[in-house]
């Protein structure tokens, strides 16, 4: 994902400045005044365990951070506290492609018009490529929260699976002893998901607070 922001940084107005990685940053050591200076905003596509590290020393030096890492919201209240008292900008998503981001709607709409047709049970189910280390995603996380704030309260069946190098498939299937219904989104390459990011990027400059990107996305795309 590095690889491919930088790539594609030019096409949203980016140079980028910095590059960090286990190398040169170990706890945070590469994050300093002097390296970040000019820097209007940085993204985080790392591991989970440095997201909050990460966190702390740009909220510090006042530099936005946008984090596409998953698996690390057990340390979101102390991420939250560190850009809170810098008064800094902080933005991460479970997921960047629009494409998903209107999937999740669909979901939504599809667990709340079926919250209440109990002969349908639901499940979803998910493949990425083997090195993707969370399972399930913090996609599939999300598309599992949305049906149940939409009102779907009876079991959901949840799988995994990590194989080659596929981007990402997500499915949400629904069955019935009458029907079934599958809806499915399936990312072709990473590309989506760096654009968005970037996308994000662009809108955090200036920008105080804590967001989540499913919650500001449309303002985005918008911008």
């Amino acid at each position: 994902m590095g690889q491919l922001l930088e790539q594609l940084a030019p096409e949203h107005g980016f140079e980028v400045a910095v590059r960090l990685d286990e190398t040169n940053n170990l706890d945070g050591a590469g994050i300093t005044e002097e390296a970040f200076r000019g820097i209007d905003v940085a993204v985080d596509f790392s591991v989970a365990e440095a997201v909050a590290t990460t966190a702390e020393h740009l909220a510090a030096l006042g530099v936005p951070l946008v984090v596409g890492t998953t698996g690390w919201h057990y340390a979101l209240p102390r991420v939250r506290e560190a850009v809170e008292r810098h008064n800094a900008g902080f933005l991460h998503g479970a997921n960047f492609s629009i494409g998903v981001q209107v999937f999740y709607r669909l979901a939504e709409a599809a667990a709340r018009l079926l919250s209440g047709e109990t002969s349908y049970e639901a499940w979803l189910w998910e493949i990425h490529h083997s090195k993707k280390k969370d399972a399930p995603s913090g996609t599939l996380k999300e598309i599992r929260r949305a049906m149940e704030e939409a009102g779907w309260s009876r079991e959901i069946d949840v799988a995994s699976n990590r194989a080659g190098a596929i981007p990402g498939t997500h499915q949400i299937g629904f069955d019935s002893e009458a029907d079934t219904i599958v809806l499915e989104h399936r990312a072709r390459s990473r590309a989506g998901f760096a654009h968005g990011a970037l996308r994000a990027a662009r809108w955090m400059i200036g920008r105080q607070g804590v967001y989540e990107f499913s919650e500001v996305w449309e303002e985005i795309v918008r911008s």
